[in-house]
């Protein structure tokens, strides 16, 4: 039963990250055109577009430590194959691009919570790789 808290709680605790994660992202002047997008190889938590350059967003809210560290090689590698996806898909392939994480610290009292946009924040990885 704990764990089935636990995994609805993180998923709250995500989807309000995405959230906060966007709005961020608007006020710096990124449009965000698409959330939640899944494949069978990844997810992608947001698809922005900065300028003339798609972004790839991942989100990771915590409530301590450092949330950014979860953005794994795996994970990386996993979110490089739903981008590599939808730029098929949308016949997208010379779009310039990028992935971005967006790391969420929320604090254990009512404060908003502090967020730290890293831009570039690895490169494509693994087979298939895309070129910016």
């Amino acid at each position: 039963m704990r764990s089935v808290v636990q995994a609805l709680w993180n998923r709250l605790l995500g989807q309000r990250g995405e959230r906060v994660a966007a709005r961020f992202l608007r006020r710096q002047g990124l449009r965000i055109l698409l959330r939640g997008y899944r494949t069978r190889s990844g997810e992608i938590d947001l698809i922005a577009r900065d300028g003339q350059t798609l972004v790839f967003v991942e989100v990771k809210a915590r409530r301590q430590g450092v949330p950014a560290e979860a953005v794994t090689p795996e994970k990386q590698r996993r979110i490089t194959l739903a981008a590599l996806h939808f730029l098929r898909k949308y016949n997208l392939l010379e779009q310039r691009s990028r992935f971005d994480v967006v790391a969420i610290l929320w604090p254990d009292d009512r404060r908003a919570p502090e967020v730290q946009h890293i831009r570039n924040a690895f490169d494509a990885v693994g087979r298939g790789q895309m070129f910016r």
